[in-house]
């Protein structure tokens, strides 16, 4: 009986999760972005999938819809590496926010990853993952803020050229 309780419970939450997605087709059209039915499918998979490799819980709907809504204006974008990088983005968004022990919320997580994106990594996932996150959750390990973190990111823009 349980068993058929989780997987009832799982398969609701992947309808109300695809569905959340199709509406944020309609913010992301404006950029020359939207999902199809089997990219959503896709992220939504690979959604429940990065929280079990994580070991993570959500009770809400996921941070999908935010992660779109974040990133769709991002210049890096385009039709042909936008699930590729939805996909990225969530599984990063869950290992950082396992590795900064939930110590950052995920609005700060989120913008963090977004301005570094957009900024010092210049689209780069690889380099956001590797350094920049890593950054972050190593300095808020040792007691700082995100806003500290952020400020020592804008030093190495400084020193490396990068705008925000």
């Amino acid at each position: 009986m349980n068993d058929e309780f989780a997987l009832s419970l799982k398969n609701t939450q992947m309808r109300q999760a695809a569905e959340e997605l199709r509406e944020c087709n309609e913010i992301t059209l404006r950029y020359g972005l939207a999902l199809t039915e089997q990219q959503i499918k896709s992220l939504v998979e690979r959604r429940f999938a990065a929280l079990k490799d994580t070991g993570r819980v959500e009770f809400g709907p996921g941070i999908l819809k935010l992660l779109i809504t974040t990133f769709c204006n991002s210049p890096y974008l385009t039709r042909d590496n936008y699930e590729e990088t939805l996909i990225e983005l969530q599984d990063s968004f869950y290992y950082f926010k396992n590795e900064a022990r939930d110590l950052i919320s995920d609005e700060e997580l989120i913008t963090f990853m977004k301005e570094h994106f957009d900024g010092i990594c210049q689209g780069s996932l690889e380099h956001l993952s590797g350094t920049t996150l890593e950054e972050l959750c190593r300095n808020t390990r040792y007691g700082h803020t995100v806003e500290e973190a952020m400020d020592m990111s804008d030093h190495l823009r400084r020193i490396y050229g990068y705008k925000r």
